[in-house]
């Protein structure tokens, strides 16, 4: 009987033992508290709490978290009411000052961004509200994470979701903004035009002088044409009559060598003066013993009355 006595009472120290030992996971941190008052933080690793007399008070995690905050109405500078919703993203540093510093923290920090984001836009036109967002979301995150700092939450980043204006803010925005983009459409279409008549300009441009080029070099090839047609009907003429000439020569030649008198050679000058008469030439040059009519019948005369005698 007391060994079963025994067994009980050993297995309920284990069972005692074992559920009051914790493992603390990575990132996490466990808030402990003794009769009520507060102990310690236990980080990552093994822990063994007193039985009966220690309890974890709260479990934080360490992790950075995301607090999206539905839209709050502020006004501007300018008194234009608009709605903007913020997005907070913070990260618990100090677990004892988390359990203990504030009954809700996520109320009062989203609390705290309303305000804070009243104060800054009430210094701010709409104009400056709509282009300044980086300025404002580091104010805000300067300003909460000051505030935040006793409550052991630290404030990485603000970031302003979205900006409602009024609804008749809004369709002139986008009225301005439709207008804007006309004209941008308008400009990079004059741009286009006077891009394509610039293009046609230069290409009739260079077809012009392409085809004067063509031209020109037309023209010097017909003019080379042309010389060269001359050199050749000057260079024809040229040996024909070097080759008269030559035949005229040998012509004389042959009356010397036959011993042709003085009568015969007037003829011979003669019927070469005929031929020279039948040419182009527009000057003729008459041997002084040509020069008159008389003197050329009797030269005739007596080449033919020379002629009849060799027959006979």
């Amino acid at each position: 009987m007391e060994f079963i006595i025994g067994a009980i009472l050993v297995v309920l120290f284990l069972l005692l033992v074992v559920t009051n030992i914790r493992v603390v996971p990575q990132s996490d941190g466990y808030v402990i508290e003794r009769l009520g008052a507060y102990l310690t933080t236990w980080d990552t690793g093994l822990h063994f709490k007193v039985p009966l007399l220690d309890r974890i008070s709260k479990k934080v995690s360490l992790k950075e978290m995301v607090a999206d905050f539905p839209p709050q109405p502020v006004i501007t500078k300018d008194n234009v009411t608009m709605k903007i919703d913020t997005v907070v993203y913070y990260q618990i540093t100090d677990p004892k000052l988390f359990t203990y510093g504030v009954a809700m923290p996520l109320v009062a920090i989203e609390n705290l961004t309303a305000t804070t984001l009243r104060n800054i836009i009430g210094n701010l036109e709409l104009d400056e509200t709509l282009s300044s967002r980086d300025i404002i979301n580091t104010q805000m995150r300067a300003i909460l994470d000051e505030a935040t700092d006793p409550w052991g939450i630290k404030v990485n980043r603000v970031e302003l979701k979205n900006i409602l204006p009024p609804k008749d803010i809004q369709e002139a925005m986008e009225k301005q903004m439709r207008a804007e983009r006309e004209r941008r459409e308008s400009i990079l279409r004059a741009e286009g035009e006077k891009r394509s008549a610039i293009l046609v300009a230069e290409g009739q441009k260079e077809s012009v002088i392409l085809s004067a080029e063509a031209e020109k070099i037309s023209a010097i090839l017909r003019a080379e044409a042309k010389k060269e047609a001359q050199i050749r009907e000057a260079e024809g003429e040229a040996e024909a009559i070097v080759k008269i000439q030559k035949a005229t020569a040998q012509g004389l030649e042959m009356l010397k060598a036959v011993h042709a008198d003085q009568s015969v050679l007037a003829l011979k000058s003669f019927e070469a003066l005929v031929k020279v008469a039948d040419g182009q030439a527009t000057k003729l040059i008459i041997p002084s013993e040509l020069t008159s009519i008389s003197s050329m019948v009797a030269s005739i005369t007596e080449a033919v009355g020379f002629g009849k005698n060799n027959v006979e």
